[in-house]
């Protein structure tokens, strides 16, 4: 007689932790101009549909119905699609949801502040896991890849979170963000609810009307002593060059980067934008600015001339062009 899902997943769940800690990481490595990030073929109607992800090749043979999220952007994309009833669990929020999706998401169990631990996604059976970042998925934290999946599990990463050569959007763009929405309409059987999610956020991308007063800016992610700042193609950079900033740091060829106070000052930013998060709050950031020598003497200090954007909408998602509208909004009212 076979054995229940849910026994198998409890009978698997004891020595998961052994193979999960021999399993090695997934390669990751080139592929062709067709397989780039978000190129799911949305256009199948069925299953088994299979994606190269992040170079880990995933097969769903149905539309997952359990499943885990990790990050915030993660989440949000799933509560934007209609997909909170699928959502048995979400860990390593970045801050509260958006106030739209605060009803869809209050029945949906918090796991973890940070990457959940195997026993806490086991036990709740999920069918996939939804991972913000490749670094999710660890023997210390949710499971390797490759482990999961031999328990039954499949795993997907936000295809703009892609790290390796042929994979990580280089540079991010809009369009790799909304491919990403498309790809997990794919994923899920909701394409029409994502071809309306795109169609809806480019329709709200190309009515913002970008600053135009030729400004430079710093983008301060977090740090002290060495400020972590974003850099020439990530997200920072993709949301300032469409609010019509010039990032200071957009020679740096990566997402994020560590940048010294000096360079900073002799780059003299005209305005700041501070990311806003509860561990690490702009009004920190603002008092590191105000007492550091080094750049409190700078215009943009002294005039207070900065611009919040939230921490959760600091990575591809859905709360991209809303941030690039709240920029252009702030600087309009600096004057």
């Amino acid at each position: 007689m076979p054995i229940p899902r849910s026994g198998r997943l409890l009978a698997l769940a004891l020595p998961a932790v052994a193979l999960l800690a021999g399993c090695a990481t997934p390669a990751s490595g080139g592929t062709s101009p067709d397989d780039q990030p978000g190129s799911a073929d949305t256009a199948s109607t069925g299953y088994p549909l299979t994606i190269d992800n992040c170079g880990t090749e995933v097969t769903f043979e149905q539309a997952p119905e359990r499943v885990i999220t990790v990050k915030s952007s993660t989440l949000e994309l799933l509560l934007a699609l209609g997909l909170e009833d699928r959502v048995v669990g979400s860990a390593f929020s970045d801050g509260p949801v958006p106030d739209a999706f605060a009803d869809a998401a209050s029945g949906i169990e918090s796991l973890s502040d940070k990457v959940p631990s195997q026993e806490a996604t086991f036990a709740l059976e999920p069918d996939l896991v939804f991972a913000g970042w490749e670094s999710n998925f660890s023997a210390e934290g949710v499971g390797e890849r490759a482990a999961l999946e031999q328990l039954g599990v499949r795993t997907y990463v936000a295809p703009a979170a892609c790290k390796a050569a042929g994979y990580m959007p280089d540079p991010l763009t809009f369009d790799d963000v909304f491919g990403g929405f498309e790809q997990a309409g794919a994923i899920f059987g909701v394409e029409d609810a994502a071809t309306e999610l795109v169609a809806d956020q480019r329709a709200a991308l190309e009515a913002i009307e970008p600053n135009a007063e030729g400004l430079t800016a710093l983008w301060y992610s977090s740090g002290d002593e060495t400020p972590y700042v974003g850099a020439g193609i990530g997200a920072p950079q993709m949301i300032m060059q469409a609010a019509g900033l010039e990032n200071i740091a957009a020679d740096v060829h990566d997402t994020w980067t560590s940048m010294s106070w000096e360079a900073i000052a002799d780059a003299e930013p005209d305005v700041i934008v501070l990311v806003d998060a509860a561990w690490n709050t702009a009004e920190s950031k603002i008092a590191q600015l105000e007492q550091n020598p080094v750049t409190a003497q700078l215009p943009a200090v002294q005039q207070q001339r900065y611009v919040i954007v939230d921490f959760p909408a600091t990575e591809a998602g859905v709360r991209n062009v809303d941030a690039v509208a709240s920029v252009v909004e702030q600087l309009g009212a600096l004057g």
